[in-house]
């Protein structure tokens, strides 16, 4: 059973930092790009951060470049997004994914496969 599961989430004050983390499981991804996603209520799922499988060339959304960093272990089979200065507006459920193998890295969530149950992220003001 192929499983992805995020942790690392909680509350912090602004300015704060938080490391998330993603453990896949039932088989490897060396080959699929992967990323991290988030959603607050009311608001569609929107892209993060994405790593490509080999190359380790990683991408963000515009607004996240500078605070946020990708990294992957692909011998130990996770995802890492470290996040700096927290704002109230990165408040949020993240969540970890994974893409098809050998396909490019995808800003669009439905070109993902696998899913984690998502880690909630709070940041206070």
């Amino acid at each position: 059973q192929v499983q992805l599961v995020e942790s690392g989430g909680g509350l912090v004050q602004a300015g704060g930092s938080l490391r998330l983390s993603c453990a896949a499981s039932g088989r490897t991804f060396s080959n699929a790009a992967m990323g991290w996603f988030r959603q607050a209520p009311g608001k569609e799922r929107e892209f993060v951060a994405a790593t490509t499988a080999s190359s380790g060339r990683t991408f963000y959304a515009d607004s996240l470049k500078g605070r946020f960093t990708i990294s992957r272990d692909n011998a130990k089979n996770t995802v890492i997004l470290q996040m700096n200065s927290l704002k109230p507006e990165d408040t949020a459920a993240y969540y970890c994914a994974a893409g098809r193998d050998y396909y490019s890295v995808s800003y669009d969530p439905r070109e993902y496969v696998y899913w984690g149950q998502g880690t909630q992220v709070t940041v206070s003001s």
